[in-house]
């Protein structure tokens, strides 16, 4: 500390004495003593205006070099004996409306920790954190917040230290829980409507007494099963039928097993499966209990797959109406892959895509199969199929490059999902899109924007300019300047952002493709990703190769990248390269 820091402190401080004085002084009951501190209190101001001001004080006096005698200041003067109740009525209501805030902030924090805590009691604690710092941005003094979020944090970490899979075995753990605490409250419904012998309940209880009977005709099994799915009509008659035993009376049955076996040629037979499959789907929507016991029957696991190559419509249709429900959830998904035969599945549900009648359904299911979660499994799943399964990738990579043009957005995106699990796996599927134009569709789509439609398009559009050359003209002739491909560099995503860095390296080869991205934001964006803006590796070497390959090609470049000061970080993708 410099000698006139040390002076302006010691100034500050005899200052700060002198107020605290006054204010007591103000304080007092005594009228002659408040006018004495007012009096001290000019006096004191005055002293400050001759003292030579600290080098921290800034003028911020204001000429105004257009007076106007209307709109002037009011020559106001200070009264030494003005009454100071008006100052501290003033000084109560600021400090009445300053309370009122707090409390407002105070009931926003707290119902921001009972979310955190909500969230942190499930074993989400991330989200916990996330309350945890909302609530912290209302009212930052709240001790609880803090060591609320500490915790949460700290939860988490430990998490993520277990080992690889950490947060999905952890969270797969969580969700059992939440899973067995659902199940013991439907349970308890439902044996409650059962003593009170609703009509529900009744009516579930004989239905599954005559179906458990022996050696009927089709015919016989077939109105039952109807008339059963009728029946239950919400949670707790779900909850009834796997009380009572419907999933051993329907599967044991020697008929129905026959006729959901295909194998059946007595009349009604193909009515008998269709019945059987669609109960399963009445029992099982949204009700992840009897989903699981319904695929502990090596059976129905068997059943459920082989009805998918079934060259009766309707049953095909019912079938890949039940995997659908299966598909739509985290727990389900998990059941099927860890279940069905997923060789046979797939292979099955590229069958269907190429069906004009099924094309929609199947990809639903693939499309939900290859979430992020997911992804993986199914890509080593497509990859178990047999070399003459793998011509059904050609014909599936035709059906979905159609869909592409669909008219509704949800079809569009499973079509895009599927092309780019399918197209990394058969580069004959590859050349086929091409050359029947997917690199004009899937830009189309990348230009209309969409989370997902854009993470699957990128993909594909980035698998097919990878190994055709065709590819890659095609997209620099019809994307100007790459503009498509700049904008998802900007992008959220990371997926995104690494296959668009890749993309566009592919396309870097194409005669005048650097050049023509001369004075454009490209060289920006790339060194930022290079730099480490991302969190992927892969993302960051991406975009230090594409960054690299564009200096390498087009000299000019090299100006832009010194005015940003990214030579080290050239020499680095130099490297990469090289």
């Amino acid at each position: 500390m410099t000698l006139q820091d040390s002076d302006d402190l010691e100034r500050f401080l005899r200052n700060a004495d002198q107020i605290n004085e006054l204010v007591k002084e103000f304080n007092s009951s005594d009228v002659s003593c408040q006018e004495k501190a007012l009096a001290k209190a000019d006096q004191f101001i005055s002293s400050l205006e001759q003292v030579e001001p600290c080098k921290t004080k800034i003028n911020k006096t204001v000429i105004n070099k257009n007076p106007s005698f209307e709109n002037g200041p009011l020559n106001i003067q200070y009264e030494s004996s003005q009454n100071p109740e008006n100052f501290f009525r003033t000084l109560e209501k600021d400090a009445e409306e300053r309370s009122q805030r707090r409390k407002m902030k105070e009931e926003k924090a707290n119902e921001l920790r009972e979310l955190g805590n909500e969230a942190f009691t499930q074993g989400d604690y991330e989200t916990a954190v996330r309350f945890y710092t909302e609530g912290l941005e209302q009212l930052r003094d709240m001790q609880a917040l803090y060591t609320n979020r500490a915790q949460s944090r700290i939860c988490y970490r430990k998490i993520l230290e277990i080992e690889p899979q950490r947060e999905t075995m952890v969270k797969a753990y969580l969700r059992q829980v939440d899973l067995e605490e659902k199940v013991a409250l439907q349970e308890k419904a439902a044996w409650e409507e059962l003593q009170a012998g609703t009509e529900q309940a009744t009516a579930v209880l004989e239905l599954l007494k005559k179906l458990d009977r022996p050696n009927e005709i089709n015919l016989y099994y077939c109105g039952g099963l109807e008339l059963l799915s009728q029946a239950i009509k919400d949670c707790t008659g779900q909850t009834l039928f796997r009380l009572n035993n419907g999933f051993s009376i329907i599967n044991g049955n020697n008929i129905v097993r026959s006729c959901l076996s295909q194998n059946s040629k007595d009349p009604y037979a193909v009515d008998l499966c269709m019945s059987a499959v669609k109960l399963w789907r009445t029992v099982c929507t949204g009700n992840k209990q009897n989903q699981q016991l319904l695929m502990e029957c090596p059976v129905t696991r068997q059943h459920m797959v082989q009805l998918l190559a079934s060259p009766i419509c309707e049953i095909q249709k019912e079938s890949l109406e039940l995997l659908s429900l299966y598909s739509q959830t985290q727990h389900g998904r998990d059941l099927l892959i860890g279940n069905l035969n997923l060789c046979q599945m797939a292979e099955n549900l590229m069958s269907c895509v190429c069906r004009d009648t099924s094309s929609a359904s199947a990809l639903s299911i693939l499309k939900n199969l290859a979430a992020e979660n997911n992804k993986g499994k199914l890509e080593r799943m497509l990859f178990w199929l047999s070399f003459d399964t793998q011509e059904h990738a050609v014909l599936a990579s035709s059906r979905c490059l159609d869909l592409l043009s669909d008219s509704s957005g949800g079809v569009i995106t499973r079509a895009a999902g599927l092309l780019s699990v399918l197209l990394p796996m058969s580069s004959d599927a590859t050349q086929e899109v091409v050359r029947n134009g997917i690199v004009k569709k899937l830009l189309k789509i990348l230009k209309v924007g969409g989370e997902m439609s854009s993470r699957y398009s990128i993909k594909a559009l980035t698998v097919c300019t990878a190994s055709i050359p065709q590819a890659c003209e095609e997209l620099v002739k019809l994307d100007k300047r790459l503009h498509t491909l700049r904008k998802l560099l900007g992008s959220i995503d990371e997926l995104v952002v690494g296959n668009a860095a890749l993309c566009m390296g592919h396309c870097l080869e194409v005669d005048g493709a650097a050049s023509g991205l001369l004075g454009t934001d490209c060289v920006p964006l790339l060194l930022r990703h290079s730099a480490g803006d991302a969190k992927r590796a892969a993302v960051r070497q991406n975009a230090a190769i594409t960054l690299g390959k564009l200096c390498k090609i087009e000299p000019r470049h090299m100006e832009k990248l010194r005015e940003l000061h990214g030579l080290e970080i050239l020499h680095s993708c130099v490297r990469l390269i090289t």
